[in-house]
């Protein structure tokens, strides 16, 4: 649900590269942003609650060695903590969103320091660490315990090493010059230039970073106000809206028609007349002839298809089906302007996760986006209208632009 991305090099890190690779992952979140650098032979952190390309343009690169890596930043939980989170001498920059957390720090033998989910991923590569494990198996033991999708650079200074891992794919590698780079997607990298691109998925690429003993350096700026995921509180009269009684009616036994429909009789068995009455305007094809026309679009490297993702339950079967059914190797793309809700969003990580489906989002301005809805629904309100286009659709708009 986030962008991250990075550089590491032997010598200074490119800035038009960063930026380029900066401004592409701000598409996927603008509600925060994190950077972790080395400079002056110690790691530093500046986090903001603002954009990425923002948060760069105020930092001086003067000085800096070839390792920068940066997260951009759609918030979905702890309001307040930024990435990169930082525990035990480490430090992660992840994408998506872990839908079992509370099970994991119930098993624990960590205490939870902050709300955000990510943290879970460092309490169990300490745990792996201190257990007497090695980098290497790092990312096994993640993601056999982190349920929802799960991409991740995982940085560990005092052993000088930087761990990449994901579990659906949403994280790539490349080559440009002695420089590694990354990102959450494949066109960043392709667009700086890099060589030998290729997508993590189920597995860790392991790279050496500068070796630091001491604690990284934090700089923080705090600043939003509104809160984005605010907590419900429902009120006694609130709660009472809540409970729908079973209404008194007859519905029909072969379709979903009640007794209020206009005109409406039911036999003896209780079908409806107007189901009586129907008949099939059109001739069901077999399912190979659906095989037929989709195998010219199978290919052996790569994507197949586009399946637009909001996380609802019909996107969400029909995930499954093209995937588990159809055979088909998806990109799911999601586009997320404020309306997606927090349930919406947890079932596009449980689906990608388990689909082993990369997910592409692209965030607007979330905290610009719901002050202008509430703006247009004050609006409507004082003066409704049917005619009036719903502003809870009107971000189809760029639904279809972004995907185009």
């Amino acid at each position: 649900m986030c962008g991250i991305f990075g550089i590491i090099s032997k010598d200074i890190a490119g800035l038009a590269d960063l930026r380029t690779l900066a401004k592409c992952a701000e598409s996927r979140g603008k509600d925060s942003s994190g950077l972790l650098f080395h400079t002056g032979g110690e790691y530093h952190v500046r986090k903001a609650d603002r954009p990425i390309t923002r948060l760069l343009r105020a930092w001086s690169p003067r000085g800096v060695s070839g390792v920068v890596m940066g997260h951009s930043r759609l918030i979905t939980n702890g309001l307040s903590d930024n990435q990169p989170v930082m525990r035990d001498g480490m430090a992660a920059l992840h994408n998506g969103i872990i839908v079992n957390v509370e099970s994991i720090w119930a098993a624990s033998a960590k205490s939870r320091m902050y709300q955000v989910d990510s943290e879970a991923i460092l309490a169990i590569a300490s745990e792996h660490l201190e257990s007497g494990g090695g980098v290497e198996g790092i990312a096994s033991a993640v993601l056999a315990r982190c349920e929802g999708v799960v991409a991740c650079a995982l940085a560990m200074p005092k052993l000088g090493k930087l761990v990449l891992f994901s579990n659906n794919g949403s994280l790539y590698v490349g080559v440009k010059g002695d420089a590694t780079l990354f990102s959450s997607e494949y066109h960043p990298l392709a667009k700086v230039g890099c060589a030998d691109v290729r997508q993590v998925r189920r597995d860790q690429l392991v790279l050496d970073i500068p070796v630091v003993a001491s604690p990284i350096a934090v700089t923080e700026e705090k600043s939003r106000t509104q809160n984005l995921i605010p907590d419900l509180v429902l009120s006694s009269k609130d709660e009472s809206l809540l409970e729908y009684p079973a209404p008194d009616f007859i519905r029909c036994t072969r379709c979903i028609l009640p007794d209020t429909m206009p005109f409406i009789e039911f036999d003896e068995h209780g079908v409806c007349n107007y189901c009586r009455h129907y008949r099939i305007r059109n001739s069901p094809k077999p399912r190979d002839d659906l095989f037929r026309l989709l195998e010219p679009y199978r290919r052996a490297q790569g994507n197949d298809c586009i399946v637009p993702f909001s996380g609802g339950r019909d996107s969400s079967y029909a995930l499954h089906l093209i995937v588990n059914e159809l055979r088909m190797k998806p990109l799911a793309y999601t586009y997320d302007w404020g309306m997606v809700t927090d349930l919406g969003r947890r079932n596009i990580s449980r689906m990608c996760a388990a689909l082993g489906v990369e997910n592409i989002v692209v965030a607007a301005d979330i905290e610009l986006k719901r002050r202008n809805i509430t703006k247009n629904i004050k609006a409507w309100l004082k003066s409704p209208h049917l005619g009036m286009i719903s502003v809870f659709t009107a971000g189809d708009k760029h639904f279809f632009r972004y995907l185009e």
